[in-house]
């Protein structure tokens, strides 16, 4: 895996654009004016271990129709100002889901699959939760 960083000057000097080998791009920007870096790495918290949980879910054969990950953050309040805490709460829908299915799913993204949570497991407390809506 590829990547690169550019920075675009501007007004504000922050912004930066990311580009993998393969062609997608992100704009980042550390001056407020658009995605920071640490709302990305949040976001993918949440974006992997939902990859997870809704494969999981498929191969349980649970009638999985919706799955959204709420993340709430803590930060050090001194440079580096890194996570401390993450909350990630999923909320799963469908038909016949069954929340032993959902609690496995959840462990297993977040004890064995979900790549981001694990790289940041060791530095940062990681909670999740769950619920299933009707």
């Amino acid at each position: 895996m590829k990547a690169s960083v550019s920075w675009i000057p501007s007004e504000h000097d922050l912004g930066f654009d990311s580009k993998m080998d393969t062609g997608e791009t992100l704009h980042l920007d550390g001056s407020r004016e658009g995605l920071s870096p640490m709302q990305a790495v949040l976001m993918s918290v949440g974006a992997c271990s939902s990859v997870d949980v809704v494969e999981i879910m498929r191969k349980a054969r649970q009638g999985i129709e919706s799955c959204e990950c709420e993340l709430e953050a803590t930060r050090a309040e001194n440079p580096p100002r890194v996570f401390t805490h993450i909350h990630a709460h999923y909320v799963v829908s469908g038909s016949n889901v069954h929340e032993k299915h959902l609690a496995r799913a959840v462990e297993l993204s977040t004890q064995k699959y979900c790549s981001v949570m694990l790289m940041l497991n060791d530095k940062v407390e990681i909670k999740t939760t769950y619920e299933i809506k009707a």
